[in-house]
């Protein structure tokens, strides 16, 4: 794993003049659709998404701090059998992420009978005491998952990392197929493509199915953000201008007996489900950051109450954690009974002592990561690295080991990607999403493909200039055309 060549999974080993049989119609459309053509259609495309506002924030940046994230027109598919692979996968360990969060902040089975070292969790900083003996409605914790996927090979897909906080990227996933549905229509001529467009009518009813039970309504559902300085604030809106529900910051809410209440004109109306985009830290001040002006002064005791539910769930940072991570084998084992269905990436965990001397006798060959880290920063990438970076990350892991852990630098599969002399294969890496109700877990038949679009590079978190794909799960053969109506 990690040795060799990138594998390619539209060319596989051969280049353009030998793809992948599965792909031989989109290598020939790619070789006759002239380059001209192709940066066109590209440049319509970004033109597009500047015109609507799909932009993010660079924190830090005084020059051109609201960006769009690149986008490149050639897709990524995947195929129907690989998808039903990957989709049992990511069931399994959502599954086993949300029974772990309901042991931790229960009865700590998993503690007790020593999976995991009690220390790891209980000290975490991304554990909330403050959340222990809350039962969420329905005992859903992980409402929306993205689960960060890396491919190596034909058959060979691994788990980077899981993200059960506030997932990001899902507009751009419809978005990225909003613009090929309009400027390639020949592509869903020739293949069969899987719908993403109804992910805002999924993630509704996922909201509705766990909101509280009250007798005869129809459950209020609101998507509660920080405001438009957020680096993903046109997620939020976006959002909840396609589900149709309201768009609030914490001056729109208020707390009263232990109820959530949205102040309209009209007055105040009972709120059932938020979907926060709101960190812990800033949730409620009563309970967590005292200075916080982002949050809703009582809203933890109204969901301690059980008269509202908070999607995701507060606390579950602790599933993010990287260290957390590499236990995840072992967390699904303890809960589902079989051997996880999708690996993780090899990692070391530095906070024990045999783990940080083989990580800081190889800095030049590993990725280091915080545990808590996000968004490609605080990371060492040890083959591209300079001496001055891995000497600095040298003394913090010596420093502060507990922080960091430590992964093989993967050979990440490529995909042909448009750059200015053509087409050449770039690293990709792929999040699904996946939503969990009280009906069950669903994954969504499509997902966000980050392309790192430097020649070489294998960062593509678009904070570190990384860009998107539209990705394509193919239907099955036989199975009618779910794809949104493309005109001829």
């Amino acid at each position: 794993m990690g040795k060799g060549r990138a594998f390619d999974e539209i060319w596989g080993h051969g280049g353009p003049d030998a793809p992948r049989p599965d792909f031989a119609e989109l290598s020939r459309w790619m070789a006759e659709t002239p380059h001209a053509e192709l940066n066109r259609r590209q440049q319509a495309a970004e033109a597009t998404f500047r015109q609507l506002g799909i932009t993010f924030a660079v924190y830090g940046e005084s020059e051109a701090s609201e960006r769009i994230i690149p986008f490149d027109i050639v897709p990524r598919i995947f195929l129907h059998d690989e998808w039903q692979r990957l989709s049992e996968g990511l069931v399994q360990r959502v599954e086993a992420i949300n029974a772990f969060l309901q042991d931790i902040y229960g009865e700590r089975r998993i503690l007790k009978e020593g999976v995991l070292p009690p220390e790891l969790v209980l000290l975490n900083p991304q554990f909330r005491p403050e959340v222990a003996g809350i039962r969420p409605p329905h005992d859903v914790w992980a409402h929306i998952c993205g689960i960060d996927l890396v491919r190596t090979g034909p058959d060979e897909f691994f788990v980077l990392e899981d993200n059960a906080r506030t997932p990001s990227g899902v507009s751009y996933m419809l978005e990225n197929r909003e613009a090929m549905i309009r400027l390639c229509p020949e592509l869903f001529r020739s293949f069969r493509v899987a719908a993403v467009d109804s992910y805002s009518d999924m993630l509704r009813e996922t909201m509705r199915s766990v909101a509280p039970e009250r007798s005869g309504t129809t459950p209020v559902c609101v998507v509660l953000t920080p405001g438009h300085f957020n680096s993903a604030y046109y997620e939020h809106s976006f959002l909840a201008d396609t589900m149709g529900v309201e768009l609030v910051e914490a001056a729109d809410l208020l707390v009263d007996d232990d109820i959530v209440y949205m102040q309209t004109i009209a007055g105040r109306v009972r709120v059932d489900v938020i979907y926060r985009r709101i960190d812990d830290d800033f949730l409620d001040p009563l309970v967590f950051r005292p200075d916080s002006m982002l949050g809703v002064p009582g809203i933890m005791s109204a969901y301690r109450a059980g008269n509202v539910a908070l999607i995701n769930a507060p606390g579950n940072g602790i599933a993010d954690d990287k260290a957390i991570y590499s236990y995840m084998p072992e967390i699904v084992k303890f809960y589902s009974g079989a051997e996880a269905k999708l690996p993780n990436v090899e990692t070391w965990r530095c906070r024990e002592p045999q783990a940080l001397k083989y990580v800081l006798d190889h800095l030049d060959e590993v990725v280091v990561k915080l545990v808590d880290g996000s968004g490609g920063y605080g990371m060492l990438v040890g083959p591209t690295a300079s001496k001055a970076e891995i000497e600095a990350f040298r003394a913090a892991l010596i420093a502060e080991p507990h922080r960091y852990i430590a992964q093989p630098t993967l050979a990440l599969s490529t995909v042909p990607t448009l750059t200015e002399s053509g087409l050449a294969p770039r690293h990709v890496d792929f999040r699904p999403f996946v939503l969990t109700g009280s009906d069950g877990v669903r994954v969504v038949p499509g997902g966000l493909t980050r392309v790192a679009l430097k020649e070489g590079s294998l960062v593509v978190n678009s904070s570190q200039g990384g860009g998107t794909k539209d990705s394509f799960v193919l239907l099955p053969k036989g199975q009618s055309q779910q794809q949104t109506q493309v005109q001829s």
